[in-house]
C-alpha cells in the first residue's frame, strides 16, 4: 500500500507540471496587462514600465514561468496583483467554503443517486424504474446555473400560495442552512443522476451473477442479497465516478458560487480572470489540481476495501 501511494504521487508530478504550464501560457494570451491594471488607468508609461519590473513581467516568459515554479514548490505561490496580499491568504480565506459546498454536495449525490440506482435496478424495466430514469436524465441534463435560478425563483423570492409562502431560503451567501440548501442541491443534482444511472446499471450486471442467484436459492433474505453480497461488488465503478464528480463539482462551483454570490474558490477565481491577476489564477488551479488528484488517490485506495483482490502495488 505504501510502495503504492507513493509511486501514485510520483506520477502526479507531470500532471502538476503540465497544469502550470497550460495554466501560465493561456493566462499570458488574455489581451490586457496587468501592470496597467495595477498602476491604475491614469499612470504614466514610465510607472507602468516600472510597475512590470517590479511584477517581472518584462522578463522572458520561460524565466517568469521557472520562477514561478521555484516559488510554488516553496509554498510561495506570489501576491495578488490586485490586493497585493499574498495568493496564500486569498485562497485560505476562500478555501474552506468551497470544500464545503463539495463535500455537501457529494453526500447528496451519493445519498440519493445510490437509493435511486438500487432500486431502479431492483424494479429494472417496471413503471417506477421508468421514472426514476426520466428524472435522472433531466437532472443530468439541466445546466447547474439555470437550476440555480430556478431554484432562487421558487424557493428564495418564493411565491404566495394562499396563506403560505415558498421563499424559505436565503438567496445568497453561505453559512447558516437556509444559504447551504440550495447551493448543494444545484451542484449535487447532476451528480446524483450520473450516481443513479452507474449504479443501476453496476447492480443489474451483479444481480445476473451466479453466486446471486445462488443465494437466493439457498434461502437468504432478499434485503440481505442486495445490500450485502451485490451492492458491495456493484460499488467499484460508482466509487470511480464519485472520484471523477468531485473534479466535475470543483468546476461547477464556479457557476455556483456566482449564482448565489458565495464567497469561494470559484467566485475568487471568476474575480481574478476579469481583473487578470494572474497569481490568483494559477495559484487556484493549483490547488483545485492538487484536490482532484488527492480526491482520485482515496479513490484508488478504496478499490482494496471494496475488493480485496485488487493488488495496489
Amino acid at each position: 500500500m505504501f510502495t503504492f501511494i507513493v509511486r501514485r504521487l510520483i506520477q502526479t508530478i507531470p500532471v502538476l507540471i503540465g497544469v502550470t504550464i497550460l495554466t501560465f501560457g493561456l493566462m499570458h494570451l488574455i489581451p490586457g496587462d496587468p501592470a496597467q491594471i495595477m498602476a491604475g488607468e491614469s499612470a504614466s508609461p514610465a510607472q507602468v514600465e516600472q510597475m512590470r519590473e517590479r511584477l517581472g513581467l518584462n522578463e522572458p516568459m520561460p524565466v517568469q514561468y521557472t520562477t514561478y515554479v521555484t516559488n510554488a514548490i516553496q509554498g510561495d505561490l506570489g501576491n495578488s496583483i490586485r490586493s497585493g496580499r499574498s495568493v496564500t491568504s486569498e485562497i485560505s480565506g476562500r478555501f474552506w467554503v468551497t470544500m464545503e459546498l463539495a463535500i455537501y454536495s457529494t453526500i447528496l449525490s451519493v445519498f440519493i443517486g445510490l437509493i435511486a440506482g438500487i432500486i431502479s435496478a431492483t424494479k429494472h424495466y417496471t413503471l417506477t424504474d421508468v421514472v426514476i430514469m426520466i428524472i435522472a436524465l433531466f437532472g443530468l441534463s439541466m445546466p447547474n446555473f439555470w437550476l440555480g435560478l430556478m431554484l432562487i425563483q421558487w424557493f428564495a423570492i418564493g411565491f404566495d400560495i394562499g396563506p403560505i409562502n415558498t421563499g424559505w431560503f436565503s438567496a445568497s451567501g453561505w453559512g447558516s442552512w437556509q444559504q447551504i440548501v440550495l447551493p448543494v442541491i444545484t451542484l449535487g443534482t447532476a451528480g446524483a443522476a450520473i450516481i443513479a444511472r452507474m449504479t443501476r446499471s453496476s447492480m443489474l450486471e451483479v444481480i445476473g451473477q451466479d453466486y446471486i442467484r445462488t443465494a437466493r436459492a439457498k434461502g437468504v433474505k432478499e434485503r440481505v442479497v442486495i445490500y450485502r453480497h451485490a451492492l458491495k461488488n456493484a460499488l467499484i465503478p460508482v466509487v470511480t465516478v464519485v472520484g471523477l464528480q468531485f473534479g466535475g463539482l470543483l468546476g461547477g462551483a464556479v457557476l455556483t458560487e456566482t449564482v448565489f454570490a458565495i464567497n469561494g474558490m470559484g467566485r475568487l477565481i471568476i474575480d481574478a480572470i476579469r481583473a487578470r491577476d494572474f497569481p490568483i489564477v494559477q495559484g487556484t488551479v493549483l490547488v483545485f489540481s492538487l484536490l482532484f488528484v488527492f480526491v482520485n488517490l482515496l479513490v484508488d485506495i478504496a478499490y482494496r476495501f471494496l475488493n480485496k483482490r485488487i493488488d495496489l502495488n
